[in-house]
Formats: C-alpha cells, sequence, structure tokens
C-alpha cells in the first residue's frame, strides 16, 4: 500500500514517528499523523492551517499532560499552582516529564533513534485512507486522504486533536475533499 502514497503522504508518515518521538511516545497514534500532516508542505495542511489548525496549533492542543484545567479548576484546584510546586520540589517541567514516561510505557521503545511503531488506530486510519482514495477515484493516496481517514474515524485520539483544536471536521473534510478534487484536475 505504501508505494500508492505520494511523497507528501510518505513524508507524513515518517514525520509522525518523529512527531511521537520528540513527544516522548512509545508508539504512532492518528493524532501523530494529524500533526504530521500539518507540517508537511501540501493541500491538507493548507486545508488544516484554513480551519486554525497548524502544526503549532495542533501540538498545543496534543494530549500534553493530560489535565483538564478547567474541570480541575471547578473542584477548586488551580493547576498553575501545582504545576509550580511541582517545578519546585521536583525540578522544572516536572509534570510533563512525567506524562511523558507514562505515555510512553516509563521508556521510549527501540531508543532514541528507534523504530516507533504504529497503533492498530493508526494502520486502520491509513487503511482508510486508501479507501478515501479509491471512493474518490484517486490513484494515489495524498496526506489529504488521511485527514479524511481522521475525520472519519471518530473514534480515534486524532479526530479528538482536531476537536480540541477548534476544528469543524465536516467542514474540513469539504475542504480536503475540494482541494483534492482541484489537485486531481491539475
Amino acid at each position: 500500500m505504501f508505494e500508492r502514497f505520494t511523497t507528501g503522504a510518505r513524508t507524513a508518515v515518517v514525520q509522525a514517528q518523529e512527531i511521537a518521538r520528540d513527544l516522548g511516545d512509545a508508539r504512532i497514534t492518528p493524532a501523530h499523523l494529524v500533526v504530521a500532516v500539518a507540517s508537511v508542505p501540501d493541500a491538507a495542511a493548507e486545508a488544516l492551517a484554513a480551519q486554525g489548525a497548524d502544526r503549532a496549533a495542533l501540538l498545543d492542543a496534543f494530549d500534553g499532560d493530560g489535565l483538564d484545567a478547567t474541570a480541575l479548576a471547578a473542584l477548586g484546584i488551580d493547576l498553575d499552582a501545582v504545576r509550580r510546586r511541582a517545578d519546585t520540589v521536583f525540578g522544572a517541567g516536572a509534570l510533563d516529564r512525567a506524562d511523558r514516561a507514562r505515555r510512553s510505557g516509563g521508556g521510549r521503545r527501540g531508543g532514541a533513534g528507534g523504530h516507533v511503531p504504529f497503533t492498530r488506530d493508526a494502520k486502520k486510519t491509513l487503511e482508510v485512507a486508501l479507501r478515501e482514495a479509491i471512493r474518490l477515484g484517486h490513484r494515489r493516496i495524498e496526506a489529504g486522504h488521511v485527514l479524511l481517514a481522521v475525520v472519519r474515524l471518530s473514534d480515534t485520539d486524532g479526530h479528538a486533536l482536531l476537536r480540541r483544536a477548534g476544528v469543524d471536521p465536516a467542514a474540513l473534510a469539504a475542504d480536503v475533499t475540494a482541494r483534492l478534487g482541484d489537485a486531481a484536475a491539475a
């Protein structure tokens, strides 16, 4: 299947591995694929940017430390105060380090430069990207097809990332589909 990927889509898949590694994650998920698509200069990244979800915005909305400041505030917990105290006691960035260790299962698999495997959801996203290309009558799989797959698979962390970044999945799908149609016509 990978031979059907365009250069942009291949680059996005490679970028997803680098992003997962940079975030200290042991496996590549659909959310890593979304950030990677935003990192590759093509129509899919332009569609994300048009929705206000460029690479920086997506990384800001990424799983992060998993702490919901609003929900904690409703319980009377000041997340900024907790973060400051953790930094004082355990050193700067203590909560971030702890979260990276938690997400990676306590350590990185394969070392700093090793292979980072795909989760089942990430593999399914790439399979659905192929189906999206076929549905649209395209012979090659582009980064936009990966985004369409993320929109279609609403139960993945990639879809959740789009939502946290303020993206309207239906509007994104329409924009990506139009851009893919324009590219096919060119």
